[in-house]
C-alpha cells in the first residue's frame, strides 16, 4: 500500500512516502506554508499526485502521553486533509521525531540552511518508519 506521512508544522510541513511494498520510507518534500487552508490543499494535492492510499499524520503528544492544544489542532487538520483528498488519515505519535531527525542530520553533518530545509521531511520519514514497523509487527 502506498502510504504518505505528514509532519505538520506552523511554517514547514514535512512529507514522506513509502513504496507499495511498505519496505522503504523516503523523504518527499517540505511544504513551506503558514496559511492553513493552502497547506491543507497542498498536502491533499501531494497525496493525490503520489497515489497515496493512506496518510499518516504525526500527533504531537506531550512527553507524559497526554494530548495538548497542538495535538487537537493536528487532529482537526488531518480531518480536513482527508476531506480534501478523500484519503483516510491515521494519527501517529510523533514524540521525539524532530529531535531524532536532528540527531540523524548531525551524523551526516548536515548544517545551516540545508538542515532547516530537510529536517521536517526527515521527521516525516521517522513517523512513517515507526508506523510501518507497527503494521509489520501487528498483522
Amino acid at each position: 500500500m502506498k502510504i504518505m506521512s505528514v509532519d505538520l508544522g506552523l511554517a514547514r510541513t514535512g512529507i514522506a512516502a513509502c513504496d507499495p511494498l511498505e519496505m522503504l520510507a523516503s523523504p518527499v518534500k517540505v511544504i513551506f506554508e503558514k496559511n492553513e487552508k493552502r497547506l491543507i490543499e497542498s498536502v491533499a494535492d501531494e497525496a493525490k499526485l503520489m497515489g497515496a492510499q493512506l496518510i499518516v499524520v504525526g500527533l504531537p503528544k506531550n512527553m507524559d502521553g497526554t494530548s495538548g492544544e497542538r495535538a487537537t489542532e493536528c487532529e482537526r487538520i488531518a480531518g480536513e486533509i482527508s476531506a480534501a483528498c478523500g484519503i483516510e488519515t491515521v494519527m501517529w505519535d510523533e514524540r521525539c521525531t524532530t529531535v531524532s531527525a536532528h540527531n540523524a542530520l548531525n551524523v551526516t553533518n548536515t548544517r545551516g540552511k540545508k538542515r532547516k530545509a530537510v529536517v521536517d521531511a526527515v521527521a516525516a520519514v521517522m513517523i512513517l518508519e515507526s508506523y510501518l514497523n507497527y503494521r509489520r509487527n501487528n498483522k
